[in-house]
């Protein structure tokens, strides 16, 4: 976590996005594999009842502002570099909705053409004072989630992602352990109330998605879920933050930075992986949940062992290389050169 210039990567920011894939794909596999409904009072029916209350809201909500962060320090670092910074953000989006209008044709409810749409319309807010971003982005994320309107959460989590940029939050935070720590603290709180409430709301059976429509009780269940599902995500990044350094545990959380790193390149391969399995081995609507997330624990294996393995080599993802040269209208050089070595 070494302080950055304005035109270096942060790393915490690639540490926290390849955090919020893990726990994306294990909520995205069931619908896209049709998983089966568990027996009451089973494993799997406790595995279920843990994705709700631990998973489900949390990992989507982290990957949506940290969009908003990437936005705004994409604006600026292009401008800093002399370069229309707004027409190279219009660009990248129209390739991030082109990408995400193939994906969605795989995966209904993906979310690359939502962030590009979003990021569009939020593209004015970029100039917006940060004092002000930040009240809007309070004022709509904390009235949408008490409706539990979870698709147009994303609006206020960008713009709060483009509040945290311009704050420079997630810049030289070594010296802002202190805060972090409160910080983490009051989510603690507020995320133990909530999940309380949430279990006291728990119905007594499954929640089957795939048999139909839900009652009123399990309604109540995930509309909670989703009102603190944004506290959740902030204490679980505010942990990881402070984990993060502990020289050991950055060590042995290295690969988690090349799997941010290459974000979209996973993000979309986690798809890919999941209907290559289901279509090799015949899973589709044969898998039990415990099931899935073993499919979800090979598909980590194979993806942070690649992601490794390619930026040692290489200076972008294969996916971030092209919408880098989309972008620009300029393919930069793939691999690294000799005299990186093999630092990422």
């Amino acid at each position: 976590m070494q302080p950055t210039d304005s035109h270096k990567r942060i790393d915490i920011l690639d540490y926290l996005r390849g955090f919020a894939l893990l726990g994306i794909i294990l909520v995205n596999i069931l619908p896209l594999m049709a998983v089966k409904l568990p027996e009451p009072g089973s494993w799997n029916a406790g595995y279920q009842r843990f994705l709700f209350l631990f998973v489900e809201g949390r990992f989507y909500t982290l990957f949506s502002s940290l969009f908003g962060v990437g936005f705004y320090l994409f604006i600026s670092r292009a401008n800093a570099k002399g370069k229309n910074g707004y027409v190279l953000f219009l660009r990248r989006m129209a390739v991030l909705f082109i990408l995400g209008w193939f994906h969605v044709k795989f995966h209904p409810g993906e979310a690359l053409s939502v962030y590009a749409v979003t990021g569009l319309l939020l593209l004015p807010f970029y100039k917006i004072k940060k004092e002000l971003n930040l009240g809007i982005g309070l004022i709509l994320l904390v009235g949408l989630s008490i409706m539990a309107f979870k698709l147009f959460m994303v609006v206020p989590l960008i713009l709060l992602g483009i509040a945290a940029g311009q704050y420079r939050i997630f810049e030289e935070l070594g010296g802002k352990l202190k805060k972090v720590a409160m910080f983490t603290g009051v989510m603690f709180l507020v995320s133990l109330a909530g999940m309380i409430n949430q279990i006291q709301h728990a119905p007594s059976t499954p929640i089957g998605f795939f048999e139909g429509g839900i009652d009123e009780t399990t309604y109540m269940f995930l509309s909670i879920g989703i009102t603190i599902g944004p506290a959740v995500s902030a204490l679980y990044a505010g942990i990881l933050i402070l984990l993060l350094h502990i020289p050991i545990v950055q060590r042995l959380l290295a690969p988690l930075k090349s799997y941010g790193r290459m974000a979209l390149t996973n993000y979309i391969f986690q798809t890919v992986f999941i209907y290559l399995a289901g279509y090799v081995f015949n899973l589709f609507d044969a898998l039990t949940y415990l099931e899935s997330l073993v499919v979800c624990l090979i598909v980590y294996a194979v993806q942070l062992v690649f992601s490794v393995v390619w930026l040692r080599f290489y200076q972008f993802g294969p996916l971030e290389w092209i919408w880098r040269g989309l972008t620009y209208l300029d393919m930069p050089p793939m691999r690294k050169r000799k005299k990186e070595g093999l630092i990422s």
